[in-house]
């Protein structure tokens, strides 16, 4: 049994034990599908499996590759894998710390070879240099427009080679909220299709409160992809929080309190 399963084996015990010591305390979330999102290897799955398509859009992941060891044979397993350039570096796990949410840009295979692993490698999508931060809390949704990696041209892929290292990209500082974007690219995905990606991955990922990176394919009206999931992101980001927050937390206390009382003996209830 490898370490990472061990934690979540023992997560979940945890959790279980917890709840029948302390039936009076709401879990909000449960620490094993925590976790499932702290991986990028296993966060993305669900997306992909989903394959949403409706009348409003398509929404997929990139293609990608985990590196777990052996940096030398990242160029042959890249084109084994048949990845195209450019490609987005990112940390395997995420922990919270600045460096997991670091990213770099490859340029051509050779250079690959400089990455650290552990690592996954996803195909770089143009879409116009913004990305839209779909907030979830419960069943509320809110969404914000963030500046990230410009599109990258065949000329400007052409003529250039390395790893380029960003520092964390979409953080607040970077909003595109109030910049003169094209429309094309400024327009929100539509509220339909996030209602039924949210509504989908609630349910998969058994979670409640996170959020999804996600971009339009550059030169597409309704071509998606969902590129990174963060459990229980920077809320404070995220307009008119205070209330989405509070009604969430309400919702759920008058949710168990009529559950807790529905399951009393009649005889309590008269």
């Amino acid at each position: 049994m490898n370490h990472d399963l061990i934690i979540e084996v023992e997560a979940s015990r945890f959790e279980q034990d917890y709840r029948q010591t302390h039936p009076e305390v709401t879990v909000l979330d449960p620490p094993d599908a925590i976790q499932h999102v702290h991986n990028r290897q296993s966060m993305l799955q669900d997306v992909s499996d989903l394959n949403l398509s409706n009348a409003y859009g398509t929404v997929g992941v990139p293609r990608q590759l985990v590196i777990k060891k052996d940096r030398t044979s990242i160029p042959d397993a890249v084109k084994t894998a048949g990845l195209k350039l450019p490609l987005v570096a990112k940390p395997l796990v995420v922990d919270g710390t600045a460096k997991s949410h670091e990213l770099s840009l490859a340029y051509d295979q050779h250079s690959l070879q400089i990455l650290e692993p552990p690592l996954v490698l996803q195909e770089f999508v143009n879409h116009g240099g913004v990305l839209f931060k779909v907030y979830i809390v419960g069943e509320a949704i809110k969404v914000v427009r963030r500046f990230s990696l410009p599109d990258v041209s065949k000329l400007e892929l052409s003529e250039n080679a390395g790893i380029f290292r960003f520092p964390r990209v979409s953080c607040a500082a970077a909003s595109a909220d109030d910049a003169d974007l094209d429309p094309s690219i400024a327009e929100l995905p539509p509220q339909p299709l996030l209602e039924r990606l949210a509504r989908e991955l609630r349910c998969r990922l058994g979670l409640r409160l996170f959020n999804l990176d996600m971009i339009r394919e550059h030169g597409t009206q309704d071509h998606f992809y969902v590129i990174d999931i963060n459990y229980f992101p920077g809320y404070g980001k995220m307009p008119e929080y205070e209330h989405i927050f509070t009604d969430f937390l309400l919702g759920l206390a008058q949710k168990n309190k009529f559950m807790k009382c529905t399951a009393k003996p009649v005889e309590e209830l008269l």
